[in-house]
C-alpha cells in the first residue's frame, strides 16, 4: 500500500510539474501573441498616417505644378502677343528734365517722345526670367506648403 501511495504521488507530483510547464508556454504564448498585436496595430496606424501623408503631398504638388503651368502659359501667351506685334512690352521709366538736359543748354528741349519699351533683343529674357520667377515661386510655395501640411504634422518618433 505504501508503494501505490508512493506511485500515485510521484505521478500526482509529475502531472503538477507537466501542467505548471504547459501553464508557462501557454503564459508566453499569450504574451507574445499581445506583442504582436500591438505592433500590428502600430504598423497599421503608421501605414495610415504614411499614407494621408503621401496624399497630401500629392495634393500639394497637383496644386503647384497646375499653377505654375497657369504661370508658363500666361507667359506664353504674352510672348507670342509681344512677338507677333498684337502686344507691347512697356516699361515703367522716368526721365527727370533736370538731369537730362543740362542747364546750359538754354531753353531748347526734345520733346517727349513717349512711354518706353524694352529693346527686341532684350525682350526674350524678359520672359525667360518671368518663367524662371513663376518657377521659383511654385517651388517655395510648395515648399512651405508642404511643411507645414506634412512635416509639421508629423509625430515625433520615439
Amino acid at each position: 500500500m505504501l508503494r501505490d501511495a508512493l506511485f500515485v504521488l510521484v505521478l500526482c507530483l509529475a502531472g503538477w510539474i507537466g501542467f505548471d510547464l504547459l501553464e508557462d508556454q501557454r503564459d508566453t504564448a499569450r504574451r507574445e501573441r499581445d506583442s504582436a498585436q500591438s505592433e500590428a496595430a502600430g504598423l497599421r496606424e503608421a501605414a495610415r498616417l504614411s499614407g494621408e501623408m503621401l496624399a497630401e503631398r500629392d495634393a500639394i504638388d497637383q496644386r503647384n505644378t497646375t499653377e505654375l503651368s497657369h504661370a508658363l502659359t500666361e507667359n506664353e501667351r504674352l510672348r507670342r502677343a509681344v512677338g507677333d506685334g498684337s502686344g507691347r512690352l512697356w516699361i515703367r521709366a522716368t526721365c527727370p528734365a533736370s538731369e537730362s538736359v543740362p542747364a546750359t543748354a538754354g531753353t531748347t528741349r526734345v520733346a517727349d517722345a513717349g512711354r518706353a519699351e524694352l529693346a527686341a533683343d532684350a525682350r526674350p529674357d524678359y520672359f525667360t526670367l518671368r518663367d524662371q520667377l513663376a518657377l521659383s515661386r511654385q517651388m517655395i510655395l510648395g515648399l512651405q506648403d508642404y511643411i507645414r501640411q506634412v512635416v509639421q504634422r508629423t509625430p515625433a518618433q520615439p
